[in-house]
């Protein structure tokens, strides 16, 4: 089977997630600043995630490219993926709403945790039917993915103790995969 498909429908379903992201900043009462300024974790959480979305939507689109076959393993890895991706405007509003709280922040850094996860599965399914790929050979054991996902993981419970702890650990792992990855772009440019 080729990869049209499920790329249509991933990217669907990520416009989706964004759309319902933005629709849950509300709008402020009011016309000055201070009105404005009651928003701000909401805001910033939505920035967090709108990153975190566009960050697996780009390694999502690089990982179906270096793609040839999916398999029905493929499909269900990549509905798995989606499924903790479409969670992240719940937990994102949720934090936001509550001010980085503990049980919501920790809560975010579940979702992130799974959806990391989810993802290594897919990048695994992926290469168990496309052989020796490109994508293999790009990624390896993708060290990056499970640095990202031990950072979820002790985030989690640090969200307890300090929800800015917790905030940073999360926003670190972003800002290390705002560094553009290019093993996919540079394997597939050398093919």
């Amino acid at each position: 089977m080729g990869t049209g498909r499920v790329e249509a429908f991933s990217d669907g379903v990520v416009a989706i997630i964004i759309t319902i992201m933005v629709l849950e900043m509300k709008v402020p009462h009011g016309t000055d600043v201070a009105a404005l300024a009651k928003l701000w974790p909401v805001f910033l959480s939505y920035v967090l995630s709108f990153v975190y979305v566009g960050i697996y939507w780009n390694n999502h689109h690089h990982l179906f490219h270096a793609c040839e076959r999916v398999s029905g393993a493929v499909l269900w890895a990549n509905l798995h993926l989606l499924f903790w991706l479409s969670l992240i405007p719940f937990v994102t509003g949720w934090m936001g709403e509550n001010h980085f709280a503990a049980l919501p922040t920790a809560l975010y850094g579940v979702v992130l945790f799974c959806a990391a996860v989810a993802y290594l599965i897919l990048q695994r399914a992926i290469i168990a039917v496309n052989g020796d790929s490109p994508l293999q050979r790009a990624v390896g054991r993708d060290l990056k993915g499970r640095i990202s996902a031990v950072g979820y993981a002790v985030a989690i419970p640090s969200a307890f103790f300090s929800e800015w702890v917790a905030g940073g650990l999360y926003a670190l792992v972003a800002l290390m995969w705002l560094v553009p990855d290019r093993r996919i772009e540079r394997v597939l440019n050398s093919a």
